[in-house]
């Protein structure tokens, strides 16, 4: 069963109208969710997180915000990863805990939604546990990171090691929007830094674990209906990721928006009405 749960009151007045009453807790196994919504259960995995717990502050808005549509037809439960992962941790072992959240915590296969990162670990677990997976759908994520995204994560994961989050944060914010802001989008990620927590531990071993991701030739295990989004700018995946990806499964196809960045699938209102259309098909 899942751990304590604590009525969010802040959270449902701000968006009374918008999205029912907000949950939050933490599973048995330890990872943290928000739920919302009623209906069949989608678990929402999200991206990359410099800590794993549950969003706050402006974040948190923008999560609920989002989650608002899909709310009216499922039971949404936002979740992250369980916080002190050891050293070593694959993607198969992250797939392994949202495994776990299933069988124990919510008792039947889900329909999935997970973004970048979290897309990526939802992806594990559609190959590694296909039972458990109804629906599946990826928001800027595919079976690996481009060599291009590799270099920047790994970088990335450089410089929050030296503690320079400033900087770390200023390189992941320029990979994520369209070239053409990055020169925007870099100084303003380079001032946000200042305020990540200094412990990072969590997400520098999800990131090592991401770095050796790759379930291309594994992806015919995939039995859910899959759609895989994404865009043409996109600092981590090519077109041809996302494409190989929807290709390599059975019922996979894929939606590519020319010239939408990373942030602009994971976060636009677009993609996610998308998205929706194809969890209530």
């Amino acid at each position: 069963m899942p751990g304590p749960v604590r009525t969010d009151v802040s959270a449902s007045s701000a968006y009374r109208g918008v999205v029912p009453e907000v949950e939050e807790g933490t599973f048995s196994n330890g990872v943290p969710y928000l739920r919302t919504g009623q209906g069949p259960a989608l678990l929402v995995a999200a991206g990359l997180t410099t800590e794993h717990a549950n969003p706050t502050g402006a974040v948190r808005r923008a999560s609920l915000t989002w989650a608002a549509p899909f709310a009216r037809h499922f039971t949404v439960h936002l979740v992250n990863r369980r916080p002190g992962l050891a050293a070593g941790t694959s993607m198969s072992d992250l797939a392994a805990d949202y495994a776990d959240v299933i069988e124990q915590d919510l008792g039947e296969p889900v329909l999935l939604h997970g973004t970048s990162t979290g897309g990526s670990i939802a992806l594990q677990l559609a190959v590694d546990r296909p039972e458990l997976v109804r629906r599946l759908v990826l928001a800027a994520a595919a079976c690996r990171l481009s060599a291009e995204g590799r270099q920047v994560m790994a970088e990335v994961a450089r410089l929050t090691a030296a503690g320079d989050t400033r900087a770390a944060t200023a390189a992941i914010m320029a990979a994520g929007t369209p070239p053409r802001l990055r020169v925007l989008t870099r100084p303003a990620g380079w001032v946000m830094g200042q305020f990540t927590p200094r412990d990072q531990r969590d997400m520098l071993v999800t990131i090592a674990a991401e770095d050796t991701f790759d379930v291309e030739p594994r992806l015919d295990r995939t039995t859910a209906p899959t759609l895989v989004l994404g865009g043409t700018a996109d600092g981590f995946y090519t077109r041809d990721l996302f494409e190989r990806t929807a290709a390599g499964i059975s019922q996979g196809r894929a939606v590519v928006w020319e010239g939408r960045s990373h942030v602009g699938v994971a976060g636009g209102k677009v993609p996610a009405a998308v998205a929706l259309g194809y969890l209530l098909a």
